[in-house]
């Protein structure tokens, strides 16, 4: 069966029931049909309990042979929870809890290359197909907040624009979640003095938008209007800048939150293996902060003793933001991080092509016969474990650079059915060699049980509660912006230097006039390489990274560094996932995976 078949099939439990088992009341919970709801966070009960430590789930750098960190987080967690109830659990993790803590899934990527978003097999979060769409509703409600701001600001420009906005500084782009590059730039307000003001102005896809950020960044209801409050607009013809909370008696910022206010209170659904999910926000990790909201990743430490979540793409990009933005400003350092490989992903980044993975090794590799010295087995086989050996290097750059971090670093090795016993045998050797605590994880196959010895590894290394290893950022924080990208561009991607375009070079100098050259930068960047150019693989070294555009987000807390050709509108590809899917009349949806 494949993904939507698994689900359909799946029996849910009553979310009620998965929710009693977490510790949230039903009165607690405000229902979204039968296996969805929204957690009213102000209604759960007191508890003296520690909060829950946070582990962390990254990955190697992505590519079309695919990694699976949605589903490796998802059976990792059900793995957590059923390794608790064994008679042989480690004795510190008898009885306990996980819960896992997602971002929703975006419909760009939906019906556009990726498809579905909610894990795959037998370690998914259900129901898949509500969650792929509409959801409960959030990402329609962020989009329309936004929205709403950008009306108000050219409506003032159309009602006299009292506050002397110069139309040719507003960066604030309108929002649309859906990957469509023809309204990357748009020119707005045609026809006429009664329809608005004519200028430039483009789309960004929602997840991309400061709004989104604050949305994720925020830790209650005032905290959301503060920050929105404090998101600039563009700047007057005197060149200063102008904020949500400039615009009317007071600000913008109160109307938006009327429409966030639902959307800000956490999603709950299940997992297959009947663990306890957060379904909340979701900013894409190449071109925004790639986590799920702070808010749900609270709530969750609030009722178990550690909580899986996850960062978008590879550890260089969402793993990177995850340590020296969310995680600081959620007050949540991981106690663990988990990196995805998979064998065929690596082999890509080791030289093979995408279809010699297809092909796989020979059948002779399965019983783990084929030696690295060739004396076992085909060519084909030899061929396959020299490109692995060869791509190697891009799990250990991401080894080092979330080691450096302080927490304890797991690998999973995703497995897929091409694997070979000789290639799983040699890069869990691999691992071992250095150190590394590795396991493969069949949970596509599997589900939570298919997570068991990754669940070991993981809880083996995780401190006793309260004795966690000092945490260290990339940053400390005096540093400028271009001290902080500085640092990520040489201890992460490992990088010689920057070069900085005419346009963002001017751009660091008004953020220092203006006193936002302390914040911390959130990289956009191509997530298929270490360098700005996605076709470079493997673990690059002395590359330059060209900073074309700096935007400051105050509301967020952050400097955006575009860089390479990376777009915050993605276009859709050349055969979008969209073309195969359709319903039909009695509402069953197919190609959603």
């Amino acid at each position: 069966m494949n993904d939507a078949e698994i689900s359909a099939a799946a029996t849910l439990e009553p979310l009620a029931d998965v929710a009693q088992r977490s510790g949230i009341p039903e009165e607690s919970l405000i229902p979204y049909g039968r296996h969805m709801a929204k957690v009213d966070t102000l209604s759960l009960p007191d508890t003296d309990r520690e909060p829950g430590r946070v582990v962390l789930v990254t990955g190697i750098s992505p590519t079309p042979a695919g990694e699976g960190k949605s589903t490796v987080t998802v059976g990792l967690t059900d793995g957590l929870n059923l390794l608790a109830a064994t008679d042989d659990a480690p004795e510190p993790w008898a009885g306990k809890t996980a819960i896992a803590a997602l971002r929703e899934p975006s419909l760009g990527p939906v019906f556009g290359m990726k498809g579905g978003a909610t894990g795959g097999g037998y370690a998914q979060v259900v129901p898949m197909e509500n969650i792929n769409l509409h959801f409960t509703g959030d990402f329609h409600a962020i989009t329309s907040a936004h929205n709403l701001l950008c009306a108000l600001v050219d409506n003032h420009l159309h009602q006299g624009n009292a506050l002397g906005i110069d139309p040719r500084t507003i960066t604030l782009k309108r929002a649309l979640d859906m990957n469509d590059r023809s309204l990357r730039q748009t020119i707005i307000g045609l026809g006429g003095r009664s329809e608005g003001v004519p200028r430039e102005n483009g789309f960004e896809i929602t997840v991309a938008t400061e709004t989104m950020a604050v949305f994720c960044l925020a830790s209650d209801h005032e905290d959301l209007k503060s920050r929105l409050s404090r998101m600039i607009i563009g700047r007057t013809y005197d060149k200063e800048p102008v904020t949500v909370g400039d615009l009317g008696p007071d600000g913008a910022q109160g109307a938006m939150a009327v429409l966030l206010k639902d959307a800000l209170q956490p999603n709950l659904v299940q997992t297959l293996g009947g663990s306890s999910a957060f379904v909340h926000g979701g900013p894409f990790a190449n071109i925004a902060h790639g986590c799920n909201s702070i808010i749900a990743t609270n709530t969750a430490r609030r009722l178990a003793d550690v909580v899986v979540t996850e960062a978008g793409f590879g550890a260089d990009l969402g793993g990177q933001k995850f340590m020296d933005i969310t995680a600081v400003a959620g007050g949540f350092p991981p106690a663990a991080t988990v990196i995805v490989a998979t064998v065929r992903a690596l082999k890509l980044n080791g030289g093979l092509s995408l279809e010699d993975l297809d092909r796989g090794a020979s059948s002779e590799a399965a019983d783990g016969t084929a030696g690295t010295d060739g004396a076992h087995g085909t060519d084909d086989d030899q061929r396959h474990l020299d490109a692995l050996a060869e791509g190697v290097v891009n799990l250990q750059r991401h080894i080092e650079d979330m080691a450096a971090y302080g927490a304890p670093v797991v690998v999973a090795i995703n497995r897929f059915p091409q694997d070979t016993d000789a290639e799983l045998s040699w890069l869990t050797g691999w691992c071992e060699d250095r150190g590394v605590p590795a396991a493969v994880a069949e949970v596509w196959a599997r589900g939570g049980d298919g997570a068991l010895e990754v669940a070991r590894r993981l809880v083996e290394v995780l401190p006793e509660p309260g004795r966690e290893p000092e945490w260290t950022s990339l940053w400390s924080d005096d540093m400028t912006v271009e001290e902080r990208i500085e640092a990520v561009v040489r201890r992460t991607y490992r990088g010689s230097g920057v070069q900085y375009s005419t346009t963002a070079r001017k751009q660091l100098a008004q953020l220092a006039e203006e006193g936002w050259d302390r914040l911390p930068v959130c990289m956009a960047k191509t997530q298929y390489s270490f360098t700005d150019d996605p076709s470079v693989r493997g673990a690059p070294e002395d590359f330059t990274i060209t900073v074309r555009e700096l935007s400051v987000r105050p509301g967020a807390g952050f400097v955006v560094a575009l860089t390479g050709s990376v777009m915050t509108m993605p276009g859709l590809p050349r055969k979008p996932a969209a073309e195969s899917m359709d319903v039909d009349p009695d509402g069953t949806i197919t190609g959603l995976f």
